[in-house]
């Protein structure tokens, strides 16, 4: 309940709980903030437990922590009858970059582990490759740049 409250914030509340209520009657007040507390617990799972027995029997394992859409798909995604655990142990992340730069790069899938001497590939510039860097159009004294609709 309280897992996000750090150490410096405990002592905060406590010295502000000793200054607002007085050290005579801080125990009585603790008193009574448990048994509120413990009251609404215990509320709560009376009616977590009429839900459950309003559903009915099929649904007696049925968790409101499921509700949690992150808690849900969780379960879902964890489910073995999917076959997903299958799916994401079989699929190389590396393997699969490895293919996509090499297509880009125009070589083959077994060309990539062999190495290609420098001759070769210096000896043809465009050699199978196309080049993909944009180079600005430089327009002549006479042309006026080009309009666009856009920008106005």
């Amino acid at each position: 309940m309280f897992n996000d409250i750090g150490p410096l914030e405990l002592v905060t509340i406590i010295v502000l709980a000793v200054l607002v209520f007085g050290p005579d009657k801080l125990p009585k007040v603790i008193q009574d903030v448990m048994r509120t507390v413990r009251k609404i617990r215990e509320f709560s799972e009376s009616a977590k437990q009429d839900i459950r027995n309003e559903l009915g029997p099929e649904f007696k394992d049925f968790e409101f922590e499921d509700l949690n859409p992150k808690t849900f798909i969780r379960k879902q995604l964890d489910n073995d009858e999917l076959g997903l655990k299958e799916i994401r142990n079989g699929f190389d992340l590396k393997k699969e970059m490895a293919e996509v730069t090499d297509a880009v790069h125009g070589r083959d899938g077994g060309a990539s582990s062999s190495p290609s001497s420098p001759s070769s590939s210096s000896s043809s510039s465009s050699g199978g490759r196309v080049d993909m860097t944009k180079k600005p159009e430089t327009p002549g004294d006479d042309d006026r740049p080009p309009f666009d609709a856009d920008a106005t």
